[in-house]
């Protein structure tokens, strides 16, 4: 092949090959890039219009502005805590009770941890926080207090019981915390701390908090030498810890009595002097008045709530206690804002089924007329609604 023909040929052959690459590259599918996202994109575009130059009067009008928002105060912080107070709960049986028509077959009956409290529960788990009385244990002990009549106790199980009902904090100090010695007591102690719920009583302290406020309380079983001691002292260590409400809880009175003795009265006020911010009381089993002082309020007993160790009290009527207190700013504001909710401690009339129940129509109104009636004495009275009365 000549020289010529040759060179010719390898023309041809580099032309194919450019075309082809070219042709490759052109069909090829372009590579898909994430575009980056430009915070102007977000915006909606400004009208196109040709930029102008700002006038002296627009420009210190835009820097007035600015400062006014620079200056402007903050509006006030503003925070609501809603505290329901119920009273004696027993979780269980007294030792000795008949089995038919009992707290523990009631349980084997429903098989549903939230039965108890189903009732209440709306009520509850609207608060900010539920507080009741915790009378017996939750312990597998069969250390018997000797001398005791009723010694009560329940599965150590039963405790979630509280939490499906929404109930946060249990006060402790009572006449049945050593039914079954200081093995129930623990044993009662651990279950609590297990399930996340808060407790106190005597030189135990507890402070449970929600929506950044701490409220602390205190709970003391008003008989013997030191009562006073615990509850001052309690008070006085809650305010080092620097709690921002302090609820004073006491187990006393005498049982089945509507009034308050003398001492309980001098008592709660005492709790008040020290720095609580209300005072709640239990243990007579049935309602007592509700006094106001220095501007707290002192509820002398929430009678029986959810009670095990009676399948039939004769008198079924207990309250709810809410009061609604208001912090601007971190600060506790003076207000009276309460309310008692008239229940019954069963849904039905002849019988206790361990499931107290809000009143309704004519049988809430008797229950307020018999928390008025107790309370009149010490001018507290309440409205057909059960908000407190002002102005009277």
């Amino acid at each position: 092949m000549t020289s010529w023909l040759k060179r010719t040929r390898r023309i041809l052959i580099s032309v194919i090959c450019c075309a082809t690459v070219l042709f490759t590259a052109c069909s090829a599918k372009p590579q898909q890039v994430t575009p980056v996202v430009d915070y102007r994109d977000l915006v909606e575009p400004l009208d196109q219009k040709p930029m102008e130059t700002a006038s002296e009067e627009s420009v210190q009008a835009d820097a007035d502005a600015v400062a006014t928002w620079e200056t402007k105060e903050p509006e006030d912080n503003v925070i609501t805590i809603t505290i329901s107070a119920a009273g004696d709960v027993t979780l269980g049986n007294y030792e000795g009770q008949d089995y038919s028509g009992s707290f523990r077959q009631k349980v084997e009956e429903t098989e549903d941890e939230g039965y108890f409290f189903s009732n209440v529960y709306d009520i509850f788990s609207a608060d900010d926080m539920t507080i009741v009385n915790l009378e017996g244990v939750l312990t597998t002990s069969e250390e018997i207090k000797e001398g005791q009549t009723y010694c009560i106790k329940g599965d150590p199980s039963y405790v979630a019981f509280l939490t499906h009902g929404a109930i946060e904090t249990v006060s402790m100090a009572n006449n049945h915390r050593m039914d079954f010695g200081e093995a129930g007591s623990r044993e009662t102690v651990e279950m609590l701390d297990r399930e996340g719920i808060i407790y106190a009583y005597d030189n135990n302290v507890g402070i449970y908090e929600t929506k950044g406020i701490r409220i602390g309380y205190v709970s003391v079983r008003y008989w013997g030498e030191g009562m006073e001691y615990l509850m001052q002292n309690g008070i006085e260590k809650l305010q080092e810890e620097g709690v921002d409400l302090i609820l004073a809880c006491c187990h006393w009175g005498i049982e089945r009595t509507f009034y308050p003795e003398d001492y309980q009265r001098e008592f709660g006020k005492k709790c008040i002097d020290w720095g609580a911010d209300l005072v709640i009381g239990h243990h007579p089993h049935v309602l007592q008045g509700i006094e106001e002082y220095r501007g707290k309020f002192i509820v002398y007993s929430l009678a029986n709530f959810c009670f095990g160790a009676n399948r039939n009290p004769p008198d079924k009527d207990t309250m709810i206690f809410q009061q609604t207190f208001t912090f601007v700013d971190g600060m506790k504001q003076e207000d009276a804002n309460i309310q008692v909710i008239p229940c019954s401690v069963s849904s039905i009339s002849n019988w206790n089924d361990y499931r107290p129940t809000p009143a309704i129509d004519n049988e809430a109104q008797r229950i307020l007329e018999r928390i008025n009636e107790y309370s009149r004495d010490f001018g507290v009275q309440f409205d057909e609604s059960g908000h407190l009365k002002t102005g009277e």
